[in-house]
Order: structure tokens, then C-alpha cells, then sequence
């Protein structure tokens, strides 16, 4: 069994800024929605990789680490499988930034097997506003639950004022 879902298409589960389809669709315009989904056994972190600051967002950035008992709600989209090489891209495999995985995700038909990212080297960072915003627009635009919602509002930020990737999605969606 793998993420492939058949028909040159693959099943991507995102839980940070990837669950906007506006930020997804700037580089991936294959990723379509196709449901709501919980990854049990993982807690959600904000960091960084080997402490450097991530310049798009001026901040730390999501990444899931195993954690019993814990949940990661996100989006599961199904993207046509040449964008893989643009996922990987963006979410700088190359570089070892992130590292592409496997899970299994709960959703309201069963279970689904995903790809989806670690970062590697993790070093906790408060995400910057922005980020923050495009994580919490995108749990509400997707329709995750209210409690998970909630928990995304209140996450601490480092208060980052100036330009951030925010602004293109924002033209984007405008």
C-alpha cells in the first residue's frame, strides 16, 4: 500500500500553511481537496531546522513529532504525481529541511495512507504572525474542528512585523 491513489495522482496530508489552498496552489496547482483527516499518535510543533530562520516566514514552521496520546487534524489532498517534485521542492527535501513520510490518517470513510513531511533537526521556534494566520485561515477554510481551531489561535508568535510570503497569497487570493 503507498500514498499513490491510482490514476497518476498521490494523497498529500498537510497540517501547517499547506492547509490553505491558496499558499498549496502557488507552486502545486494539481492539489485538490478531498477531506478533513486526524493523524493520531503526533502533536503539532512550530521550529526550526538547525535553528536557521526560515525566510518565507521569518519564523518557525510546523512539523509533526510521534507523541502518544496526542492528534494532528489537517487537510488530505489529492495532487497529480508530477507536483511531488515540487512538494519535495517546497518543502526543501533536497536541503534536508523536511523528510518525506508515510502515515496513516482517520477520516470519516476510514483510514487513508498518505504522503506527508517531518522536519528534520528540529529546533522549537515561535511561528511568526503571518504563518500563523495562513495555518488558522486554512484550518478554518477546510472546516477542521472548532477545539483544534482554537488550539492553532492560541499559539504564541515571535511578533514578526515586515513582508512575508502572507503578501503573495493575499494577492492571490484578492
Amino acid at each position: 500500500m503507498s500514498a499513490m491513489s491510482g490514476a497518476g495522482c498521490f494523497l498529500y496530508f498537510a497540517f501547517g500553511s499547506n492547509l490553505l489552498k491558496e499558499r498549496l496552489q502557488l507552486q502545486n496547482p494539481s492539489a485538490v481537496f478531498h477531506c478533513v483527516a486526524r493523524l493520531q499518535g503526533y502533536v503539532l510543533q512550530f521550529g526550526l531546522w538547525r535553528e536557521n530562520v526560515n525566510s518565507r516566514w521569518n519564523g518557525g514552521v510546523a512539523t509533526i513529532e510521534e507523541y502518544p496520546d496526542e492528534d494532528v487534524w489537517g487537510v488530505v489532498w489529492k495532487m497529480a504525481t508530477e507536483d511531488i517534485t515540487s512538494l519535495d521542492k517546497q518543502e526543501s527535501v533536497d536541503e534536508g529541511f523536511y523528510s518525506p513520510m508515510e502515515v496513516t490518517v482517520e477520516t470519516e470513510t476510514g483510514p487513508l495512507l498518505c504522503r506527508t513531511y517531518k522536519m528534520n533537526n528540529f529546533t522549537p521556534c515561535a511561528p511568526s504572525p503571518q504563518y500563523k494566520e495562513v495555518v488558522c485561515l486554512g484550518a478554518q477554510q477546510n472546516g477542521l474542528p472548532e477545539d483544534y481551531i482554537k488550539k492553532l489561535q492560541a499559539v504564541e508568535t515571535n511578533n514578526y512585523t515586515g513582508p512575508s510570503i502572507l503578501d503573495e497569497i493575499k494577492k492571490r487570493k484578492n
